[in-house]
Order: C-alpha cells, then structure tokens, then sequence
C-alpha cells in the first residue's frame, strides 16, 4: 500500500462524515460515510486483515481520497446519497433511472383525473404507481381497470365538450364527463376504487362493493346492484390470480441479496394486504460495499418521497445504521416504517422465498452473460476481427429525396443497447440525396475529436461495399485506420433472390459466409435495425419541426410568442385550422384582425 495513503490515513478526522476514494486521473470511483472516518479508512489502508481478491483487486485502483466532516451521522448518509447522485462512482451500487420502466399516473389534481402511462415520475401532484418491470404488466393492469371502473379514457388535461359520447360510453366503460353532467362524487368514488385496487387492496375494495351491491338490492336499484356484481366478479377472478403468503394482511416489502464476487442480484417481494402482488430484481455490479452496506445504499435508493412505502421492510441481511434508516424512512414519509430481521415464524418463510427468487435471478443473469459472452467470441471468430466486439456502434442514414437529411449512431455494449450513449446528427453537407456523403461527414464528426469519447471494438455501417470503403477511407484520414475493425451490413437482394442479408469486411471481395450460426447475422441485424429504427424517428421528427415552422412562419402579425401560444393551445396545425375565427381571437394576445390573416393563410 502507498505510503502517502496511509500517512494521510493517520492524519484522518475521527469524526463522522463522507469519504471520496478516487482513481489515478482523480476521478471519484467509490462513496462512503462513516461515523469514525478514521477507523473506516484504516479498514481499507491500514488494518491487514485477509480481505477477499475482489476488494483487493479495487483498492489497488485508488490513489487518493478526501473526507468530508459533517456534525451527525445522519448528516453523513443524506449527504453520501447527495454525492453519489452527483459523482455516479463506478465501484457504488448505483440503480437505474426508473424512467426506464414505466408506471401507471393518475392526476388528481385534475376536475375528472385518468390514467396513464409514464416513464418519468415527476413531482407534480399526481400519484404514481409502479414502475412495473414489465410494459406488458402495465397493459393487463391497465386492460382490467378499464374494463372493470368508468374513468374517461381520453387523454385531453380538461375534457373538452363533445356533440356526443364516445364509443367507450356506449360500451358501459365510461361515464363521460367529455359532454355530459357527470356527478364530480361519483367519480371521485370510482377514482378512489381505482387507488385502491392500484395499492394491492383488493380484499378491502372487495368488501366494499359487496356493501353496496347488497344495499342496492335493499334499495331495489337492481341495474346498479348488477353492475356491482359485474364490477364484484371481475376483481374476484384478479384476486384468484393473487397468491397469498401472510395472514396478518401488513404492507411489507420482503428484500433479499444474493451475491458472487463479480455481482450481486437484490430481490423485492411487494406484498399488500397479505397478497404477494409483484416482484423485481436489481442487478448490481462489483462494488466496495459489503452485503450490508450493499443493504443501506439500495433502500436509501430505492426508496423516496414519489414511492409508496409500506410500514414494514423484511430482509434476511440486516442494512447498515438499522436505526437511522427508519429514521430517514419515517422524515420522508411522515409514518414511522419498521425494518426487521425476522428469525422465526410466517415472516422468515416469506424471507427465505425472497431469498430463493434472488438466488435464481442471479443464475439467470450469468447464464445471459455467458450466453452472450460466448456469442461475441464466436462472432469475432467469424469475423475475423482483432478485438471482442464489446462495444459495437452502428451507424445509419435517413432522408426522402435529400430533404431534412439525419444520421444516428446506435451503441451495444455486451450484447445489450447503451441508450445513453446513442447520437444524433443533423447533415450538414449541401449534397443532395448523397448518402455517401453522408456517411463521410458523420463518421468525420464523429471520429475527429475521440480523444473525448470511447472507441467502439466495431465500427459497423448500414450499407454495402461502397459505405464500408468510406468509413475506411474516413478512418484513414483521420489516423486512426486499424485501432477498431469495421464491417458493412446490407440487405439482401429480391431481385437475385438471395436469402439473407451480406456481411461485409475489408479486403474481401464476397460476404462472409456465416454457416449454421444465424443467430450471429440475427444479433447484427438487430443492431443494423435499431440504428434504422433511431434515425427514421430522428428524421421524422425534423420534418414535424419543418414543417410547423413553415405553416406558421411569414404570416403577418405572427410572431415567436403567437406561435408559441397558438401550438401550447392547440397542439397541431390540424387544429388551430379547425378554430372559428372567435376561438382564435379570444386568447391571450390575439386579435379578430390577426385570427382573420391567420385563418387566409392556413386556407382554413
């Protein structure tokens, strides 16, 4: 160990506070609070005590670190959550943005709230369930609560008067406030039902219904006890798809680890009302932090103010500072929320099952990884390529007759797409419907400045012969010819009747051949697909932009801020089209004399 470290170690505060490790180019790779900085970084520097290969092999990687002080331990684990957000640390356990799985939204601030669909969870007043691993989960849920309550199903912020009701009125599946006098109660009680069948509290809504269907009859409403019945069946046949794993009917979250030395599965059990109601696993890669700490850094995560909290977590590692997370749990919910190591009894069983799903998970995931691993290996053999494709980019064009010319770069990194690392490019060229040329500015833009980015092991092009010789041509000029391999990947041809798409490499005049491994021309069509996928979406959306502009752009008394206005309103040109000239003049900031020119000009 370098003695610097441990000279600077000796001269740690023996306060609490948070410790930065960092790496050779001072980059922040690991996180972490401590009540004793001093004992804590004496763990990692000084005590010599046998540690397992993988810490070994990550404390070689640190060359430095600082420490900050701060007055109360749980000062330290507000601000080390603060500092990993900020840094990302690469040896942290870090989750994933849950906007890349969706979650149900209901709006109540709204007159008639409706449901939703959505990828990021903000803090606007609406209450959110999920996020659901699944989007086919969020369907059937969403499939049930449409056929089973009569929320609107139109997706306008304030339903707008309608001559007549939809279809889904006619169907029994709405009650239409779009058009008619809809009772602002009764639909708050079918919003209510809604949240409650959304929490797991099936059983609760269940009985609920059962008292107003039996009331109905009392009352001899009998199409209204009918409906409840209906409603009463429906949710019946979801409860029978419900296992039930507790009798005491709490709200917990069953949370188990299971772990090698390269990675570390997390598995959550979400139970409501004794119903086992959902699951999800959390891959984390190799960290510093020990299973506890592992533990304490992932419900400190996982956990927030837009999440719903159950009173009880149960988990078979108990988390690092036990007392001040239900601490921090109950300042962010307002309740006070038990985390228990359970020993015996109905709540051990239901760890043990969470234990065994991690356990599976687990295995699961270093199966794929080998599944992929030997893929790439046997890829790069067919190719003929230098390195292990681990990175792969892909690029692609995308224009209708040279208008509004993109191009996207698409990136895979093990097998799986880097979304974050995907780019896009507006071409700049003035060649019309060149797509050489395309290919030559973007692989230029791209490649000119790479010191600032991450070389891919394969470079691959969607085109034949001729986008292969430009991207070598490319690479050439730029001086960096060899340090990556390059392919080209084209679509086969009807009018020979060939059967698959060709794989081209440099200095080899016919495609490569790749025998009985289709699952190898499959893996980069996908890629080739996804690259086609991302610059059409790109390229449609710059014509949107165009052509907005040129409808709007140029008429008299039509400026940014009218524009700007009118499409917040309307939201399309089809609309603003479709307004009668009093509708135009009545918003902020128009006129009868300017809605008039504006309806010349749309030929409205």
């Amino acid at each position: 160990m370098d003695k610097k470290l441990i000279e600077k170690v000796s001269d740690s505060p023996v306060e609490p506070g948070v410790y930065l490790m960092k790496n050779v180019k001072g980059h922040v790779i690991y996180a972490g609070k401590a009540m004793n900085l001093k004992k804590r970084l004496e763990s990692y520097f000084v005590h010599t005590g046998v540690k397992d290969k993988k810490t070994e092999v990550l404390l070689k990687k640190i060359t430095d670190f600082e420490t900050i002080i701060t007055t109360s331990e749980k000062e330290a684990l507000i601000l080390e959550s603060n500092l990993i957000k900020r840094y990302k640390p690469r040896y942290n356990i870090i989750l994933k943005d849950d906007k890349r799985y969706p979650s149900l939204c209901l709006n109540i601030s709204e007159p008639y709230p409706y449901l939703s669909v959505k990828r990021k969870i903000k803090k606007d007043g609406s209450l959110y369930f999920g996020p659901y691993t699944y989007a086919s989960a969020v369907s059937q849920t969403l499939k049930v609560i449409n056929k089973t309550f009569k929320l609107r199903k139109c997706k306008t912020r304030n339903p707008q008067t309608r001559s007549r009701p939809c279809l889904n009125y006619q169907m029994h599946l709405c009650l239409a406030p779009c058009c008619l006098n809809v009772d602002k109660a009764e639909y708050n009680k079918i919003v209510r039902e809604v949240i409650l069948f959304l929490k797991g509290r099936t059983t609760e809504l269940i009985k609920t219904i059962e008292k107003d269907m039996l009331q109905a009859s009392e009352d001899m409403d009998f199409e209204k006890a009918a409906s409840l019945r209906d409603k009463l069946f429906a949710l019946k046949k979801v409860l029978e798809k419900q296992v039930i794993v507790s009798t005491d009917f709490v709200d917990r979250d069953v949370i188990a680890l299971a772990g090698t030395k390269e990675r570390s599965v997390i598995t959550i059990l979400f139970v409501r009302s004794g119903f086992l109601v959902g699951t999800r696993n959390v891959v984390l890669q190799e960290t510093l932090a020990s299973d506890s700490e592992s533990m304490s850094s992932f419900i400190r995560q996982f956990y927030h103010e837009d999440r719903f909290v159950p009173a009880e977590l149960s988990m078979a590692i108990q988390p690092e500072d036990k007392e001040l997370l239900e601490d921090w749990l109950k300042t962010i919910k307002g309740r006070k929320v038990k985390i228990l190591i359970p020993k015996r009894g109905e709540k051990i069983k239901l760890v043990a099952l969470a234990v065994r799903n991690a356990e599976k998970a687990l295995k699961d995931s270093i199966d794929s990884d080998k599944i992929i691993s030997d893929m790439l290996k046997r890829l790069k053999k067919r190719l003929n390529i230098q390195k292990l494709p681990e990175r792969i980019e892909c690029f692609d064009n995308s224009n209708i007759s040279g208008t509004s010319p993109v191009a996207g770069v698409v990136v895979y990194k093990n097998g799986a797409p880097d979304k974050s690392s995907y780019r896009k490019y507006k071409i700049r060229s003035n060649q019309k419907s060149d797509d050489y040329a395309y290919m030559n500015e973007v692989l230029n833009r791209r490649f000119k400045n790479r010191s600032s980015s991450e070389l891919p092991d394969l470079l691959m092009v969607d085109g034949g012969k001729g986008q292969l010789n430009i991207a070598l041509s490319v690479l050439k000029e730029l001086g960096i010819e060899g340090e990556f391999d390059v392919i080209g990947i084209a679509k086969k041809d009807g009018l020979k009747e060939e059967k698959e798409d060709k794989i081209y490499t440099p200095g080899r005049a016919n495609p490569v051949n790749l025998g009985r491994e289709g699952d190898l021309l499959l893996f980069l069509q996908k890629i080739r697909d996804e690259a086609h996928r991302f610059a059409i979406s790109f390229h449609r959306k710059q014509r949107r932009s165009k052509q907005i502009r040129s409808e709007l752009d140029g008429i008299p008394g039509i400026g940014e801020k009218r524009k700007k206005m009118l499409l917040t309103h309307f939201k399309s040109i089809r609309k603003i089209r479709a307004a009668d000239i009093n509708e135009l003049s009545s918003l902020s900031g128009m006129n009868r004399k300017i809605a008039q020119t504006l309806k010349s000009h749309l030929g409205a």
